[in-house]
């Protein structure tokens, strides 16, 4: 009993560090694949950027919320934006009122898609990392890898950024 009790201490101390560093090695399981990006703590305090609309097929409304970094940029019109910089897009369904018939209000939320600035860990694409989020929870590596490619045939010119300051 002792002998299968050392064996099970020496499997034990041999293979959990092991497993510990290939979880770690991954990230967390809330970060996007590829970008390693998250949903940042608190961004449903942050400034308002703008508010925006998207037609059908999507049909939401949406709001982009940035960190003090991002206004900050924004109100100083500086581009390109600082490291630093997290813009956050929330979205939702859009849906009727049901007090005032010509108003649409938020329904059910769609999304969170993150952008985050650091232009040494992401050069290879403008120094932006991209994380779309459902529920939470990351959406799959295919769909992270359109993120890019959008912003960059789009808006290149404003340092890959679709959103402008509201007025």
């Amino acid at each position: 009993m002792i002998v299968l009790a050392v064996l099970l201490l020496v499997v034990v101390l041999t293979y959990v560090p092991y497993l510990v560093t290939i979880a770690f090695a991954q990230g967390p399981a809330d970060a996007s694949p590829i970008f390693g990006v998250t949903v940042p703590e608190g961004y449903k305090q942050w400034e308002l950027i703008a508010p925006a609309e998207e037609a059908a097929p999507l049909d939401e409304l949406r709001a982009v919320v940035g960190n003090r970094t991002a206004i900050d940029a924004y109100q100083d019109n500086k581009l390109p934006f600082p490291d630093g910089t997290i813009l956050v897009k929330r979205a939702w369904k859009r849906k009727q009122s049901p007090e005032f018939a010509s108003a649409t209000i938020p329904g059910e939320a769609t999304t969170v898609q993150v952008m985050v600035k650091d232009s040494k860990k992401y050069a290879s694409t403008g120094g932006w990392g991209f994380g779309r989020f459902i529920n939470g929870k990351p959406v799959d590596e295919a769909q992270h890898r359109t993120c890019f490619a959008c912003h960059e045939a789009r808006v290149k010119c404003r340092d890959y950024v679709f959103t402008r300051l509201a007025p």
